[in-house]
């Protein structure tokens, strides 16, 4: 069984793309005359592979099922793809598999109080939740605060979650509460395509991809480049309407749920301590307290 006219189209343009990123002296390929093409032609990855140009030419179309894992390991080599891509690579041909249930995933996992309450006992850190698509699924107090913006958004509203990839593409605040907004917009649309390969028949998934291409575009031009993240780490500056700059370490962790396919992770920002941030974060946090001691006060009034 082959893979639907929509995977093939992202097996397709995915191999593309890497290809066009390679040149033939990064592959050590000898190199003479005008290329027609940029990075590596066709029977070159083939050479470099192992395999014909007719096969590689096939797999380069999206035909990728039932090709073996020890052949994608050297397209994958060959096309010098790093840990995330490579993994991409693999779920993208594990999708295609006639194993494969359509669709993949029927409904949101709900988060399990005892991951509520781990949240909760997080006091010094900003700490979610959030499932592949973006949303975020559950907050501790200081979470819920520092991503006030994402919450009280537009782009939020009953019906929807807060979704950190609509807030960056819809929402024109993210420009200012993302000080390296391009930064964040690149690794966001990063994500999403990690998930595609996991999850490609997620229709929700497929919706939300539908909407910022047709509504962005800034992330049309980032989807179209086909880049790849898995794994979410390092320095994030926001610029927070109540406590002004903040330079935070964040660290995203897998967090297994009980559905194992879907994949969630939790994910802390933090502040150097004895920084300025931290001292800013401790601030957020005690305005967050006070905020929800009034809200408290007044259910009990009413």
């Amino acid at each position: 069984m082959d893979p639907s006219p929509d995977d093939r189209t992202e097996i397709r343009d995915f191999l593309a793309s890497r290809r066009a990123k390679i040149t033939p002296e990064q592959a050590g390929l000898p190199t003479s005359g005008r290329r027609r093409v940029p990075g590596l032609r066709r029977e070159e990855v083939a050479v470099l592979a192992g395999v014909s140009t007719e096969w590689y030419t096939r797999l380069e179309k999206g035909h990728i099922a039932g090709v073996s894992e020890d052949v994608l390991a050297a397209v994958a080599q060959a096309l010098h793809l790093d840990d995330d891509e490579r993994t991409y690579l693999f779920d993208l041909a594990r999708a295609a598999r006639p194993a494969r249930r359509t669709p993949s995933r029927r409904k949101d996992i709900p988060v399990p109080p005892a991951v509520q309450w781990l949240l909760d006992s997080v006091t010094l850190s900003s700490a979610f939740v959030r499932n592949g698509r973006q949303d975020i699924v559950a907050t501790n107090s200081l979470g819920r605060a520092l991503h006030s913006p994402v919450f009280d958004s537009s782009t939020t509203d009953g019906r929807r979650r807060p979704n950190i990839a609509r807030y960056i593409f819809l929402d024109p605040g993210a420009h200012d509460f993302f000080v390296d907004f391009d930064g964040a917009a690149t690794a966001t649309a990063a994500l999403l395509r990690a998930e595609v390969g996991r999850e490609p028949d997620d229709r929700a998934l497929r919706d939300l991809i539908g909407e910022l291409s047709t509504l962005s575009p800034d992330f049309r031009t980032l989807w179209a480049a086909h880049d790849v993240r898995i794994r979410h780490d390092g320095v994030k500056r926001l610029r927070h309407p109540e406590v002004g700059d903040l330079e935070l370490t964040y660290q995203s962790l897998d967090l297994p749920m009980s559905d194992r396919r879907a994949v969630h992770d939790l994910t802390l920002y933090t502040a150097e301590p004895g920084s300025t941030s931290e001292d800013r974060l401790k601030l957020l946090a005690s305005l967050a307290a006070t905020h929800a001691q009034a809200a408290e006060a007044t259910d009990q009034l009413n």
